[in-house]
């Protein structure tokens, strides 16, 4: 799944999830039940698209050799390096 395919299923989440929401004031709460499902369903579609694509980057960079560290690195003078004073 791409990023694309995230970008879609959250747009079908949107749709789902204004259904669901009208359907409670219409009191069809099967159906507003039923979409909200679908919601929530598409959101963790494009979740786990967009958590694929992090983990591919971040081997990518990895097996680049990647001179540059991850933020939050314990590296000597980096960011999480706590001062003395």
């Amino acid at each position: 799944m791409s990023l694309d395919e995230a970008g879609r299923q959250l747009e079908a989440a949107i749709h789902d999830a204004r259904v669901s929401f009208d359907c409670i004031e219409l009191d069809d709460l099967e159906r507003a039940h039923t979409n909200a499902i679908t919601a929530r369903a598409a959101v963790d579609a494009a979740e786990y698209a967009i958590r694929v694509e992090v983990e591919r980057r971040a081997a990518e960079k990895g097996e680049s050799g990647g001179a540059e560290s991850a933020p939050g690195s314990r590296e000597p003078g980096g960011p999480s390096e706590e001062l003395s004073g």
